[in-house]
Formats: C-alpha cells, structure tokens, sequence
C-alpha cells in the first residue's frame, strides 16, 4: 500500500513539474495570422516616408501604427522597434504652419498632427530630414516637437538599415 501511495505522489510530483516548466518557460510566439512571424523573434523597422499627399497619409499612418501595436508583433520575445524618417513632400505634414492650405488638405494636416502624437506615445521614433525642410521651404521654427532632427534623412535610413531594421518605403 506505501509503495502504491509512493508511486501515486510521485506521478503527481512529476506532472506538478512539468507544468510548472511549461508554464514559467520562454515560449516563442507562434504565427498565429501571420504565418511570416513564425520563428521571429522581434521586428523593427524603419519606414522612408516622403508620401506627398496628406489624404493618403491619413490612411497610410494607421497602418504603420498598427504594425508597432499589433499583438502578435507584440507577443514576440522583443518587443518591435520602430522608426518613420520622413523627407521628401511628406515634410510639409510636419510643420504647424496652415497659411494657404485648402480646407479639406489642413484637416488631412491636422489628423497626420494627430496620428504622428499618438505614434509618439505609443513608442515609434520620428525623425525628419532637414535637407527636405530647407529645400522645400519649411520654416524649422514650425516643425513638430515630437519629432527628431537629421541633416539627411537619406543617411537615417541607411544606418538604421545596416542595423538591421528592414526597410518599407513610403512613396
């Protein structure tokens, strides 16, 4: 009967710690929509942004917000990393300086102004090209203060790419 009883706790001892492993263990993340996650252990990014129009940006940005909160992306052992470098047409969304725009185009403005502080809540690095400021014209006394300063954009995207970050560009 002891040896019953033995046997019968040691069973149980053994399950007892199993689970306990299982449970405390790192587990990678598994690809749940996203069969492409499978075996990532975390993503960054930089998005080249220089979209000149302010319609389509206001669909565009969502969509790199949603890659840096998506929950699988979040489920990966390290969390994602992320950077927009904006250069290009895209600068002028960056500037609080509404003079002369057309009123559907500054609403645009406004809901990018909306979207670029909420990715900077969220934990997305911005930076803008100051190249693109000063040969478009943008007063840099104008420029968004959620947002870093480079002298070439260009430069950004390199050295984050030879980081590693994969590299999506924005047209």
């Amino acid at each position: 009967m002891f040896a019953r009883l033995y046997r019968a706790a040691s069973s149980l001892a053994v399950i007892f710690f199993s689970i306990t492993v299982l449970a405390f263990s790192p587990i990678q993340a598994t690809a749940g929509e996203y069969a492409a996650l499978t075996g990532v252990k975390g993503l960054d990014s930089v998005f080249d942004f220089s979209l000149g129009s302010s319609k389509m940006a206001t669909l565009v940005f969502p969509a790199i917000l949603d890659v840096h909160q998506n929950q699988e992306v979040r489920a990966l052992p390290a969390p994602p990393r992320t950077v927009i470098v904006f250069h290009g047409k895209a600068v002028m969304f960056l500037s609080t300086d509404r003079k002369g725009g057309a009123k559907e185009e500054l609403e645009d403005y406004d809901k990018v102004a909306d979207l670029i502080r909420k990715a900077k809540k969220a934990g997305i690095k911005m930076e803008v090209c100051m190249y693109a400021v000063k040969v478009l014209g943008v007063d840099p006394a104008t420029l968004m203060p959620e947002i870093d300063r480079v002298g070439n954009g260009f430069i950004s995207v390199l050295g984050y790419q030879a980081q590693g970050y994969a590299v999506e560009v924005v047209p």
